[in-house]
Parts: structure tokens; sequence; C-alpha cells
């Protein structure tokens, strides 16, 4: 079930319980909400915060093109999470309509569509234009932290941290936020119930980084710090790291172990991918 948070004036919010009369199947009042309506297909919640919040299994009739080119929008994205080797990158990026404008042009899109030389390119044109959070959370820290966090857990941290970040550099955030949803909006701020400072209003959605400009520079951010890392520790070991999890990343912590020994393996890889239980050592 996908889940959408929207800031709205209390006249949209009434003229929302209007237009959803027609398909209204129960309207409730639950403590401190406007009301709660439940359709055949959604229920939307608006609270006296002015936050509605809709759920459902297809959301995107919510979604219109001019909302996704609203500017100034903020946007986060991770990277890194499903490689053996290197770090896990998070990178938070504000694109106001003047940046927009010199980006757009240059195809930005999600990272994951685009070469990596084209990355590099793209990623000094947007920490030119655009106020940026990046944080790299190198091998040997990240397993410390695996071992009480889980992987939800650590992105939920690091996408809150990437725009505390930006905040204590002295920035504004905009009203629209956007994370490319890894979990559900309750979640995310369970995980960050104990954080000093926790960033709220946030839109999760799916896909963003093909939907939002600032999602898709934040992700193009992140995959260049990530790059940037690897080509770090290839100079520090003489050696190739391949990027990913499957077979050929197998055979590359074999040769990494063998020429290196086990002992260096938490500083370059994710420990507790299933990758490590397929090699051959004696003890890590």
């Amino acid at each position: 079930m996908a889940t959408i948070t929207k800031t709205m004036t209390k006249q949209e919010i009434e003229q929302l319980k209007e237009k959803l009369k027609p398909f209204t199947l129960k309207l409730t009042q639950p403590e401190y909400t406007f009301y709660q309506i439940k359709t055949e297909n959604c229920t939307i919640t608006a609270y006296t915060s002015l936050k509605v919040v809709f759920q459902g299994k297809d959301l995107d009739w919510l979604e219109s093109n001019d909302a996704k080119d609203d500017y100034p929008q903020a946007g986060s994205d991770e990277v890194g999470t499903g490689d053996y080797f290197g770090p896990v990158t998070v990178a938070a990026c504000i694109v106001d309509a003047k940046a927009a404008v010199q980006l757009k042009p240059l195809g930005i899109q999600d990272s994951k569509q685009i070469t990596d030389p084209k990355i590099r390119k793209l990623a000094a044109k947007i920490k030119e234009v655009c106020p940026h959070s990046i944080l790299v959370v190198q091998n040997a820290k990240y397993n410390r932290v695996h071992q009480s966090h889980n992987m939800v857990d650590i992105k939920c941290r690091l996408h809150n941290q990437a725009y505390v970040n930006l905040k204590n550099k002295g920035y504004t955030l905009p009203e629209r936020i956007i994370i490319d949803q890894f979990v559900q909006e309750k979640s995310y701020y369970r995980y960050l119930q104990n954080e000093q400072n926790v960033i709220h209003g946030i839109h999760f959605e799916t896909k963003a980084e093909n939907k939002y400009l600032a999602v898709a520079c934040a992700s193009i951010l992140a995959r260049n710090a990530f790059l940037e890392s690897l080509d770090k520790m290839e100079e520090a070991y003489d050696f190739h790291f391949e990027k990913g999890a499957g077979p050929k990343v197998d055979q590359c912590a074999q040769a990494f172990v063998d020429r290196f020994g086990p002992q260096e393996l938490e500083k370059v890889a994710k420990l507790h991918f299933k990758n490590t239980e397929k090699l051959h050592f004696t003890k890590l």
C-alpha cells in the first residue's frame, strides 16, 4: 500500500471533501482530524495540522505533472546499498527554478540509467548550481553500525541527516521535500524517534528519481560519491573492485581475500551480504 502526504490549506481540505462525496463509502472524524474518508480504493485522512495523508494501492491520480515541476524542491537518494564493495552514500539536494532551467537540458534522471562517466560530469554541474549535502559511510564504519542497525534503519538516519546538514549549512528547506520511497512513512519516523533533529513534512513516492528533478540530482550526487570512494579504494589496494553483488563479485572477493587476507575485507565490503558466506578462508 502506497502512502502520500500533502500539505493543504483549510479551504483545499474542504474542497477535497466535497470532491470526494460521490465516492465516499465512510466518513468519520478521528481525534486531531477534520475528517477521514474511505473510498473503494483509498483512505484519506485530513489532519488539523493541515497534513492530508492518502493511503491506497494506486495513488498516481494524485500527482499532476505540474506538482513535479514546483520549485524550489528538495530530494534525497541513496547508492551502494546493493553493492558488496564500497560505501553507502546518501545525498540531498535543493533545486530552485533557476537551477532547474540549467539542469533540465542535461538529461538528468535516475543515476542507474546514466553511464558512470556522464555521472561524474553531471555531478560537477549539480554541485555548482544546487545546495547539497553528501554523506559517505565507509565499509569499516558501516559494518560496525550494521551490528545494531539494519539497512533500512541506516538509510532512514542518513536521509534525515542529509537534510539536517543542509539546514546546518544555513539553507532553508523548501515545502516540497521528496524521498524515493524505500519504507512506509510511519516506519521511517519510527526509526528516527530517538534522533535529536528530525525533518518532518517529507513526501514519500516510489520511483521518485524519475519524477522529481531534485531526487534525480541527489541520485547522481550519491552515485558520484560512491564512484569516487571506489576510485580511492582501487588506488589504495591497486585492485579492481566489481560493482553489484553477483557472481563476478564473488570471484573478485575471493581474489581480494587471497591477496590481502580476510582481515582487510571489512574495510572494503559489507560483510553481512551473502557473498561473504561463499568465500574460502579460515576466519574473518
